[in-house]
């Protein structure tokens, strides 16, 4: 699973996969990658989401705010709360770190979905290096463990391999869905999409 950690889609196909894996009952093992719709954005810094928004697709300020409030709509539909107002963007970099470093503590969900949740719902910081700590610390990880791989580069390497390795596979964007190493799901597709290919795997693997 590729995603963004600012990115409203990406929640919201997390929990439409999610959702279709407990409607069929299947065991799966997910596999968080990190994708960075921005790396570019000067670290350190944020900036108003729909500030954001209107300069990409060349809107205006409150036409901006009216897609974020769409995006609460969608998001409420499927029992997510987002509250974008006063979103702000920045760069990622640094909560994917500590998502790799989370993987490798058998956390990596707990953590993705303790931003995620931070993010959207609460509208609080993953850019700011403390806040970041703080929340990895909630999800479980050890803070003075997180700490130093924030003031460190580690991980720096397996989070830009981790977006060569998307773009490899074709996809321009996130979410984007790889399962049994065999099926691609681009965007944050409706949960029967996504039981239709777990579906085809199982099917597969019975047969087989």
């Amino acid at each position: 699973m590729w995603s963004d950690l600012v990115c409203p889609w990406c929640y919201l196909g997390k929990r439409r996969f999610e959702r279709a894996v407990a409607e069929l009952g299947v065991d799966v093992e997910v596999v968080h990658h990190s994708f960075q719709l921005d790396p570019s954005f000067p670290r350190g810094t944020s900036r108003p989401t729909r500030e954001v928004l209107a300069e990409k697709y060349g809107r205006t300020p409150e036409e901006a705010d009216a897609m974020q409030a769409q995006m609460e709509e969608r998001a409420a539909a499927d029992g997510l709360e987002y509250h974008l107002a006063d979103a702000h963007m920045g760069n990622t970099v640094d909560g994917h770190r500590l998502v790799h470093l989370a993987a490798e503590r058998g956390m990596a969900d707990a953590v993705v979905e303790r931003f995620y949740r931070a993010y959207f719902t609460e509208s609080r910081s993953i850019f700011d290096r403390d806040s970041l700590v703080e929340l990895a610390a909630e999800a479980g990880l050890d803070a003075e463990e997180a700490r130093a791989v924030l003031e460190s580069d580690a991980y720096e390497a397996e989070v830009a391999a981790d977006g060569e390795q998307a773009r490899a596979l074709g996809a321009s964007g996130v979410p984007f869905f790889v399962i049994d190493q065999r099926y691609g799901v681009a965007g944050a597709q409706s949960s029967e999409v996504f039981a239709q290919v777990l579906r085809r795997v199982t099917d597969g693997a019975a047969a087989g």
